[in-house]
């Protein structure tokens, strides 16, 4: 009988390793128990010992079998995530199939978290995530604060699907549960060293030790530094680097009845990222590359993504420097039966940035000094027990967040602002009829040599051409071809002059001096999980939650662009050549003013506004779970999820008079909330202890999904009326012996907007149907590891795993098609070493991307840049040595 066990689940695996891995909705605490080795040749010791597939979770707040938790939750204990390399939390997705994540043009503010196709993205820190992050019961209120450097971690837990009856922040898509070490009562540490291609080398360690009988310590700490990978052709220098450190302490006071948990810590980076690479060029590259050329310069390299080279300007860089501290108290006590929790947290975090936001190399605009930050202060209350004999287990708790947002945004103009309008839109005009143009070339500020209005005449009737390198005002050409025009302002009047006088231009340096946002958060929650046991096979858990959230806006804005005062003027001359260039193109008219005056810089929105918006809702679940034997749950369950609304801080969100707006409104940078209807089918089974085999079928339905989209010039948060998440979700723990496991995923996810959404005339349009941005539709998960004795206190190490990702678009244009995409491909990671009974002492080579794979993690349209798209390129081979010293 044993061994048809082990048949059936060999079959089986291989069964969920090639089916569709489907998206993770598990809201668990998943702990994989520690396996204490079996002493070589003793087979009782092995008999009894404690390995396979047991798991203990904390789903419910309450340690179980995982296999007995009517929830569906991947689960990763800290061996697994030091053989997958994983150093912070980007990194589970390589063992997590409904878990996706995206860096993009900042490692600390732009960081996305998305499970089953639903997350967020974009660098708008007024857009919270649909992903919660907790970390020792910490809520981490953006994705960025939480992809600081781990310290050594107990566990993480990947849940799935709306949370809100058991974590004190309510989330729409899911959470990610992290627990790190705790201070011991024995003495003990660790030193690790690791060097590596791209003159990458760490150094991180911990120490903890028993003050009394029941207080302990522990401190931990580690620094990090790595090359980038992207070059700049233009220079030496390299983007997308690694430079941080990090210290943290705790403490740990300890009773039969009362605990204390007291964790500070500290986070610092000074880095470069994020390069951009070019993906597709569109017809303003010519303009780009001509303008570089001339300085010596290249405007945007042209060879494949998969170089990882870029062009940047000489005088503009990257910087990302991340400050994030934070202090957190949790205290357990018991209270007759019940159980009282409270965790009470601090967390600052800065990010200062500078951004070459034309990501060519010339000098068109840049950030200098960006500055956001964040101060949350939350509370979170829980009391739990049971009642009834145990037929009743409750838990009520409550939950509040008070958060500062600042954020001060510098979007400035560079030394080329006006030589790329003029050049860009020289070539427009010098087009053919045909193609668009007027056949003659034409300048607006000066860029170039202006010719005498005498010149230009003698050259339109045939007389001697212009002189080399001189182009004539647009201005000279209305006033030439115009007899009305003429006989209105003859040479020598106010209106000629103008028209034979370059614009005003802008200066270098000018654009946002300073935009200042702030947002002030006060949400609290209530909330109630309870689990109500009929009998040993059938139970009912019925969980409700009230939120209320009040958010107040203010914003400042002050940008000094010399170039709107032709716009946004009253000059009775502007008017009328504003007017002339209307009638002559409307286009043209539009592309001089988003090139000249854009949103994003525009001194139209000057002034101080004020808005503020609060919501109350109630969510919940419901879930009814039945042993049809001790080895097979079945469970379904309803949840009920939510997502407040807030504000896109970035003044592009205003409304322009200028193109037939109403003019800046506080009310246009507000954006609504999210909530998901969420059902779910679950399956558990145990076929042996060596094996266990779970599903999940998921349909999710979402009204307002929040979704980051390009607006043309600038990236938005738009409401999406219905969108629709469904799949399913298969995952296998295998352990036929002690010394060889195999994790196993797959996620089939169908995750789109409903087809019978009306986009016409929004950036959404014709995207109705389509799946989600940068989500595959099927991804599968391997893991494997096999620990051969050599000596008796000494194993061989041997890791492998791997992650799937079918073909997904990551961006498309206004027709629905793709213009950066990436094919399917797995990403594969492994490492071979030696390593005590105890893991206590490693020595060990490790390989991340072992066949240099490349993909895009990300790609978006670049502003003002028509059909030029810019990908965020994978690291490529990565490989080291790594040594580990315990005690």
């Amino acid at each position: 009988m044993k061994k048809f066990h082990l048949l059936t689940a060999t079959a089986l695996s291989l069964v969920a390793g090639a089916a569709p891995a489907l998206a993770q909705t598990t809201p668990t605490t998943p702990v994989e128990t520690p396996t204490a080795p079996a002493a070589p040749g003793d087979a009782t010791a092995q008999a009894d010992d404690d390995w396979g597939n047991e798991i203990i979770v904390t789903a419910n707040r309450r340690a179980e079998p995982i296999q007995d938790v009517p929830i569906a939750v991947t689960a990763v204990n800290a061996q697994l995530l030091d053989d997958a390399g994983v150093r912070d939390i980007r990194g589970l997705e390589q063992l997590a199939p409904s878990l996706q994540t995206t860096t993009g043009q900042s490692s600390a503010t732009a960081t996305s978290l998305s499970i089953r196709g639903v997350g967020t993205a974009g660098d708008n820190p007024g857009f919270e995530p649909a992903v919660g992050v907790f970390i020792d019961g910490v809520f981490r209120s953006r994705a960025g604060i939480a992809i600081a450097e781990l310290p050594e971690v107990e566990r993480v837990e990947v849940l799935r699907g709306p949370q809100g009856t058991l974590f004190g922040r309510n989330t729409s898509a899911g959470a990610l549960s992290v627990t790190t070490a705790m201070p011991k009562f024995d003495l003990g540490g660790y030193v690790e060293g690791e060097y590596g291609n791209f003159n990458a080398y760490e150094l991180k360690g911990a120490l903890t030790g028993p003050v009394s009988e029941q207080l302990a310590l522990r401190v931990d700490g580690g620094y990090r530094k790595r090359d980038g990978y992207i070059e700049d052709v233009n220079s030496d220098r390299a983007f997308n680097d690694i430079n941080r450190w990090y210290v943290r302490g705790q403490a740990l006071y300890d009773t039969s009845a009362f605990s204390f948990r007291l964790i500070g810590d500290y986070y610092k980076t000074d880095e470069q990222c994020c390069g951009v690479v070019s993906g597709t060029r569109g017809p303003t590259a010519a303009a780009i590359q001509a303008i570089a050329a001339q300085q010596g310069r290249t405007g945007i390299y042209t060879g494949a993504p998969s170089e990882r080279r870029m062009a940047a300007s000489r005088n503009r860089d990257y910087k990302e420097a991340v400050r994030d501290w934070g202090v957190s108290g949790e205290i357990n006590a018991d209270i007759g039966e019940l159980k009282l929790t409270s965790i009470s947290a601090y967390r600052d975090f800065r990010v200062l940035r500078n951004q070459d936001i034309d990501y060519s190399g010339i000098d068109r605009a840049y950030r200098d000094g960006y500055k956001s930050s964040l101060r949350d202060i939350t509370q979170e209350l829980r009391l739990q027990g049971q009642l009834f004999d145990g037929k009743l287990d409750f838990l009520v708790g409550g939950f509040y967040l008070n958060e500062k947002l600042n954020l001060r945004d510098t979007v400035r103009l560079g030394n080329d602002a006006n030589r790329y309008v003029d050049t860009l839109l020289a070539g427009v005009l010098g087009a053919p009829p045909s193609a668009g143009g007027i056949g003659r070339q034409a300048q607006f500020y000066g860029s170039f040599n202006v010719p005498t209005f005498t010149q230009l005449v003698t050259s339109l009737r045939g007389g001697a051409a212009l002189p080399a390198g001189t182009v004539p005002l647009f201005g000279q050409l209305l006033y030439a071809q115009s007899a009305a025009l003429q006989q209105a302002a003859p040479p020598g009047s106010a209106l000629f002059n103008y028209l034979n006088t370059p614009l005003t231009p802008n200066v270098a340096g000018q654009g946002n001096n300073n935009d200042d946002f702030q947002v002030d958060t006060n949400a609290f929650a209530l909330f109630t999980h309870n689990i109500i046991n009929f009998n040993d096979k059938l139970s009912l858990t019925l969980g409700l939650r009230y939120n209320y959230e009040r958010k107040e806006l203010a914003a400042s804005i002050n940008s000094n662009p010399a170039a709107c005062g032709f716009f946004l003027g009253n000059d009775p001359r502007a008017v009328t050549y504003r007017n002339l260039i209307r009638q002559a193109s409307p286009a043209l008219f539009q592309n001089l003013f988003l090139l000249s005056c854009n949103p994003a810089v525009s001194s139209e929105f000057n002034g101080n506004y004020s808005h503020d918006r609060s919501e109350s809702r109630l969510t919940g679940t419901a879930k009814l779970a039945y042993k049809f034997t001790p080895d097979v749950l079945g469970y379904a369950s309803y949840d009920r999820g939510f997502k407040s609304g807030g504000y896109n801080l970035d003044q592009a969100s205003f409304n322009t008079r200028v193109l037939g707006g109403d003019g800046a409104q506080a009310t246009d940078l507000e954006f609504g909330a999210e909530t998901v209807d969420s059902y779910e089918l679950g399956l558990k089974t145990s076929v042996t202890r060596q094996f266990s085999f779970n599903a999940a079928f998921f349909y999710q339905k979402f009204k307002g999904l929040q979704s980051l989209i390009f607006a043309g010039n600038s990236f938005v948060v738009q409401n999406v009326p219905k969108s629709t998440a469904k799949g399913v979700e298969l995952e296998s723990l295998i352990q036929p012996v002690r010394e060889l496991s195999f994790r196993l995923g797959y996620t089939l996810l169908d995750a789109s907007y409903d087809a019978d959404n009306n986009f016409a005339g929004t950036p959404l349009q014709n995207q109705n149907g389509r799946q989600f941005l940068n989500q595959p539709r099927n991804v599968v998960t391997v893991a494997a590891t096999w620990t051969p004795r050599l000596t008796d206190n000494l194993n061989a190490l041997f890791h492998v795993d791997m992650r799937y990702n079918s073909d997904v678009s990551i961006v498309r244009d206004g027709t629905g098609a793709t213009t950066v995409g990436n094919d399917g491909y797995p990403l594969l990671n492994g490492k071979i070493g030696v390593a005590t009974d105890d893991r206590s002492k490693q020595l060990e080579f490790f390989v991340e991307n072992i066949t240099n794979q490349y993909f895009n993690i990300s790609g978006f349209a670049i502003p003002e840049q028509t059909g030029t798209y810019g990908v965020y390129p994978a690291m490529p081979r990565f490989y080291g040595v790594r040594a580990r010293f315990g005690f």
